[in-house]
């Protein structure tokens, strides 16, 4: 085969380059085998079928073509770039993230994997030890004491096989990573080789989350306590095994060094667009699928959706007569909201309002929808001293988050606001204004660090946060509403940079979706701004 078709991607022999492109020439790119990939395959542009989509709308996160992005009124005014950089840039990201997983971080599981196996096949010598340690003491206590050891091989024996399953189940907790890994690599490699547009826009960089390597599991051999034989007291005498523990330890295991990822900050975040959304005081904006943007306000008792473009595409009265705290999109796209008059979560599906939960004792203030579909809500009690954390999977609860491990309060008893995100590593962030801090704990509510703001002389107010999200690369952002601006931080709550550009004027709610554009709303403006903040 001496020639290739980048559009067909088939290997051609001479005699069939004509016949190949004599249906379609203008579709075909042939070309020398050894020039293959070298041609770019655009999709076609629906609204103008004979043209191919070569740039892309900044705004409407969407590829377009020459005729779109002239003459269409859809992206008139918008910042418009050529696909072909947007998709260099991606496969900047796929060339990092392959090398990463392929060089650094599959080897690292690999040594993981390794070590388990060998401490399994030593488990078994290790333990021989021990039982013939006590087989041989047993024998110098002669008849009075076999009954006991053998209960006690038979106690070794179940702690053997305790500790082998343990030290299995880590195990095959890090094969399925490294089976996911290794899947991710051969999806990257297929992305890689192909030519195909779509499959490299839609690429989801996972490098950050296998970098996350999970806690190392260590389990304790137990020991064989010798004692002095005595004959009235040989029971309780002759000795005792320690019991069996594990511990897992965060950040046990070490990368073979460090990872670069694939997405950086700009150094001057940019303004793609701003909506008006016709209110005084706006709290709160998120999104669902990139397209309808949610918002709600303080003294309103409606919920607005508005597109990209700004238009408002509908809006929903609500059943009380006071204005919704907090307002968030499921997994399957249903709203749902807290309504602090009746102390009720609703949830409306096609426009039809259901009551969820109702509370007693106490008022919920923000929520948020997790990964996995439950309902984290933030709440405080009637008698306005204290404030907490509840997680529920529908109507019902399955976690309080309320104290540290000394029963200090983890969040401030006021009512004042207290909104709530869960990161990619599943830590569970508030950001407890009254407290000027942003608290934030892991999944099983145990403390993990609170962030009281970083100097600056050009912050001249009190660090409080009000809304609070996070983004694919675990980075957590937080609105600085008096300081106008939003704190990035890392997901151990080291302080990175601020956004204090594109004329912020008191952030509140924000939201971060999926291609990590950040939703701003300012409280007082009643704008919501889309700013774009990483490469």
């Amino acid at each position: 085969m001496q020639m290739y078709c980048d559009f067909c991607q088939v290997n051609l022999c001479i005699s069939c380059t004509g016949k190949h492109i004599s249906d379609d020439y203008d579709k075909h790119k042939v070309v020398p085998v050894q020039q293959r990939k070298s041609t770019l395959i655009y999709p076609k542009c629906i609204a103008h079928q004979t043209k191919s989509c070569k740039y892309y709308c900044e705004e409407c996160d969407i590829s377009v073509c020459s005729l779109c992005s002239i003459i269409s009124d859809t992206h008139k005014g918008h910042t418009i770039s050529t696909l072909s950089d947007v998709y260099n840039a991606k496969k900047e990201v796929i060339e990092n993230d392959t090398e990463a997983l392929e060089n650094i971080i599959s080897p690292t599981y690999e040594e993981v994997a390794t070590d388990i196996e060998t401490q399994i096949a030593n488990l078994d010598e290790e333990y021989e030890k021990l039982t013939t340690t006590v087989t041989e003491h047993g024998e110098d206590c002669h008849r009075v004491i076999s009954n006991i050891v053998d209960k006690m091989k038979v106690e070794i024996e179940e702690l053997k096989i305790k500790h082998k399953n343990i030290l299995k189940e880590h195990l095959d907790e890090i094969k399925q990573i490294q089976y996911r890994i290794e899947q991710t690599l051969l999806n990257l490699y297929r992305i890689e080789d192909s030519k195909e547009v779509f499959l490299t826009m839609e690429y989801i960089p996972q490098t950050e989350e296998f970098s996350r390597l999970p806690p190392k599991v260590q389990v304790s051999l137990p020991r064989f306590s010798l004692k002095t034989i005595d004959t009235d007291q040989f029971c309780t005498l002759f000795g005792y095994l320690t019991p069996l523990y594990n511990t897992t330890e965060e950040n046990g295991y070490k990368l073979k060094k460090p990872v670069t990822l694939s997405r950086n900050f700009l150094e001057e975040p940019n303004l793609i667009t701003t909506i008006n959304t016709g209110y005084d005081n706006l709290r709160c904006v998120t999104c669902f699928e990139e397209e309808e943007i949610w918002t709600i306000a303080s003294d309103v008792s409606d919920l607005k959706c508005f597109s990209i473009q700004g238009s408002l595409i509908k809006s929903i009265k609500i059943k009380s007569v006071e204005s919704p705290y907090d307002i968030a999109v499921t997994n399957v796209g249903d709203l749902v909201y807290s309504d602090w008059g009746t102390s009720t979560i609703y949830k409306v599906t096609n426009e039809q309002i259901e009551e969820v939960i109702r509370f007693q004792d106490w008022t919920p203030l923000q929520l948020c929808v997790t990964s996995s579909g439950d309902l984290l809500v933030t709440l405080y009690s009637d008698d306005q001293t204290q404030s907490k954390v509840a997680r529920y999977s529908g109507s019902i609860e399955k976690q309080t988050i309320q104290f540290d491990d000394e029963g200090k309060p983890l969040y401030s008893g006021n009512t004042i606001m207290k909104y709530i995100t869960e990161n990619r590593n599943l830590d569970i962030c508030v950001a407890d204004c009254g407290a000027e801090a942003v608290v934030v704990v892991n999944q099983t509510g145990k403390l993990r660090f609170r962030y009281t703001g970083h100097s600056s002389t050009a912050k001249c107010a009190p660090f409080e946060p009000y809304g609070i999200t996070t983004d694919s690369q675990s980075h957590i952002l937080t609105s600085d509403c008096n300081n106008h601006c939003i704190h990035i931080l890392d997901q151990n709550g080291v302080f990175l940079c601020y956004i204090d550009n594109c004329d912020l004027k008191n952030p509140y709610g924000i939201y971060v979706d999926k291609r990590d554009n950040l939703f701003v709303a300012e409280y007082y403006s009643g704008d919501v701004k889309k700013i774009k903040y990483v490469k």
